[in-house]
């Protein structure tokens, strides 16, 4: 009987002998191949961290001691000792979240998937602790990548204030983040990987002094006094140790026995304490160790034999940007390439390949991206810095007084915006459309195929005195939606025929596709209807209003939030040019979304073309109950 189906919760763990323990390693690790590789998921973190998982829940007492894990996608290993071994319909709807999930079990704490704020959490429990005088531990698991937040060693300054506050922080170091950890900090760790540790030095020293006579224990014990200036001379890890954390480490991440006992000590220890673990990201896996991108840091469906995908999906959104910002390159020497520690997941690869002088990957830290965008612009230069929609979130304030404030002429894209589905609530980039309209002077592009992609980042950079932002979704672009003609700058991309149409689609990014199917459903209930592409949905264009004025209702559709989206915006700006029509917002509900397939969470939100459709030949309906004699309605209509 297989170790791992004897394990049901951390506690089964006790009985296994080290030898066992080994044996359930490379069990864990056959398993995770097996089951992501017939669903996706983050396979390389989760090989990198099967022994220091065992560990932990070997030394700690979850859920009474809580184990934190920043970031969240390493916690499969995780799941599977707390009882979740049907990974099935990983990432699936009904089926087990990519991330820890409460909702799941009761030892999954925080279900956090955005980097670096572990410490942060784990600080604030800390503190909980001491003033209910509880007894339980902290943990937090982060990864030398997350450590080049800000937000981080903004957390570390607060809990090194407290010498006798236990909490203990793992540092699980495989040298990357996605891709290669950059950075001072990197090169620090590096040091810390690449020198024999002072410990072995000085076991090594007592026993040769230990046998010389007289002098030989004096001399040692002047050596132990000597520790500091030791640590600092053969593995200086003074950095942590000056900010008052005990250090422990490094650690082989790979050694269960040692882990185990570097945790207990820190365990035992009554303060702030770092055990620096050393992991092997893509572990046992050898297609994950060939691929020096990522190793295997997300895959899709693969051959479990060969790590081959299964399927190709053609062309997707992401290599349509990087492949126009290599020609951009090429035409205009003053574009430079901004990543936060994810080069290859927003196409900005090939981009470095061509101009690696160009390009500049700032780690974990949207904030510091922005704000360095912001003097590269003021320097000269046209910053692109390309960011997964949910991630620019984190640097609103930065584009708001950095950029903005300074008239940059700074090119945000934004990758994954809209429903992405299967990674959950945190990965949705639901709302960048809503939070950027506040903000003076920015332009926001919505490109609906590959070929707006193209143009709206060509024209993005052209603006020199203002923000710019062009945001697209995330997987396979579909095929090229052409307009009929261009009114301002927005494309008609359907006409009625009619001169007096009765409805005004306003169809945002990748919904083109289904707004024409919408369109398509009304005409067949006599409804007549002109489709709009707006392609820059802030400023909204000043043609619209007129345009709207020659339709009985106006209908927008967007994957963003619905509250403060462009559906508002077309609305105020209706509002403001006199044109008293009703409108219909549609577009995600403010609400965190499960995970599930994009088609499965846009159904399961309404935002399909009969959902719409039908809506709307409602309120047409009312519209024309009206007109034969029915009360008005006090206010234009909203979904």
């Amino acid at each position: 009987m297989p170790l791992l189906t004897r394990i049901r919760g951390p506690r089964d763990l006790d009985r296994l002998s080290l030898e066992e323990l080994d044996q359930l390693a490379e069990e864990i690790r056959t398993f995770l191949v097996e089951a992501v590789s017939k669903t996706g998921g983050h396979l390389g973190p989760n090989l990198g961290v099967v022994e220091l998982t065992i560990a932990l829940h070997r030394v700690f007492d979850s859920p009474k001691d809580k184990v934190l894990w920043d970031t969240g996608h390493q916690s499969y290993v995780h799941k599977l000792l707390t009882g979740r071994q049907d990974f099935s319909k990983l990432k699936m709807k009904g089926g087990l979240s990519g991330y820890p999930s409460q909702a799941e079990s009761e030892h999954d704490v925080i279900e956090n998937s955005h980097a670096s704020t572990v410490l942060g959490w784990a600080d604030g429990l800390a503190k909980a602790n001491q003033v209910l005088k509880r007894d339980d531990h902290v943990v937090a698991v982060i990864g030398d990548g997350a450590l080049t937040g800000g937000m981080a060693w903004e957390a570390l300054n607060n809990i090194a204030d407290a010498k006798d506050r236990p909490l203990v922080i793992v540092v699980n170091d495989n040298e990357r983040s996605y891709a290669p950890t950059i950075g001072g900090l990197a090169n620090h760790l590096a040091t810390l990987r690449t020198t024999d540790g002072y410990e072995r030095f000085l076991a090594r020293g007592k026993d040769l002094l230990e046998r010389t006579p007289v002098v030989g224990r004096p001399l040692y014990e002047t050596l132990h006094g000597a520790k500091k200036g030791l640590k600092d001379f053969i593995a200086p890890q003074g950095m942590f140790e000056d900010l008052g954390l005990k250090y422990v480490g490094p650690i082989d991440g790979h050694d269960i026995e040692a882990l185990e006992s570097a945790l207990a000590r820190a365990k035992r220890f009554g303060g702030p304490v770092i055990v620096h673990c050393l992991t092997e990201k893509g572990r046992g896996y050898q297609p994950a160790l060939q691929d020096e991108a990522d190793r295997f840091h997300a895959v899709g469906k693969i051959h479990p034999d060969t790590g081959l995908p299964i399927a190709s999906s053609g062309a997707d959104w992401t290599s349509v940007f990087g492949e126009e910002m290599v020609k951009l390159g090429k035409e205009r020497e003053d574009i430079v390439a901004i990543t936060a520690a994810m080069l290859q997941p927003v196409g900005l690869d090939r981009f470095a390949k061509a101009f690696p002088e160009r390009v500049y990957d700032v780690g974990i830290a949207e904030q510091h991206g922005a704000v360095s965008a912001a003097g590269l612009a003021t320097g000269g230069l046209h910053p692109v810095f390309a960011v997964y929609a949910t991630f620019l979130n984190r640097a609103f304030d930065q584009v708001l007084m950095d950029v903005a404030l300074h008239k940059c002429g700074v090119t945000f894209v934004l990758d994954r915006a809209g429903v992405t589905g299967t990674d959950g609530a945190s990965h949705n980039g639901m709302w960048d459309m809503s939070i950027l309209q506040v903000v003076p002077g920015l332009r926001l592009a919505a490109p609906r195929d590959a070929d707006q992609v193209r143009a709206q980042l060509r024209e993005a950079v052209e603006v020199t005195d203002a923000p710019t932002v062009v945001r697209f979704s995330k997987g396979a672009v579909g095929p090229a939606v052409p307009a009929l003609r261009r009114v301002g700058g927005m494309d008609v991309l359907r006409e009625p025929g009619t001169d007096t149409p009765d409805v005004l689609l306003v169809s945002v990014g990748a919904l083109a596709p289904m707004c024409l199917e919408i369109a398509g459903l009304l005409d067949k209930q006599g409804i007549t209807t002109t489709v709009v592409d707006p392609r820059w949905v802030k400023p909204v264009d000043e043609h619209m209003a007129p345009l709207a004025d020659k339709h009985r209702v106006v209908v927008t559709v967007e994957d963003n939030s619905r509250v403060g989206g462009v559906g508002s915006a077309v609305a105020q700006a209706l509002r403001d040019a006199g044109v008293d029509i009703p409108l219909r917002d549609f577009g995600i509900p403010p609400r965190f979304l499960d995970h599930a397939s994009r088609a499965e969470v846009l159904a399961e939100i309404g935002l399909t073309a009969p959902d719409i459709a039908r809506q709307v030949t409602g309120l047409v309906s009312k519209l024309d109950g009206r007109l034969d004699g029915a009360p008005a309605e006090a206010e234009p209509a909203r979904d």
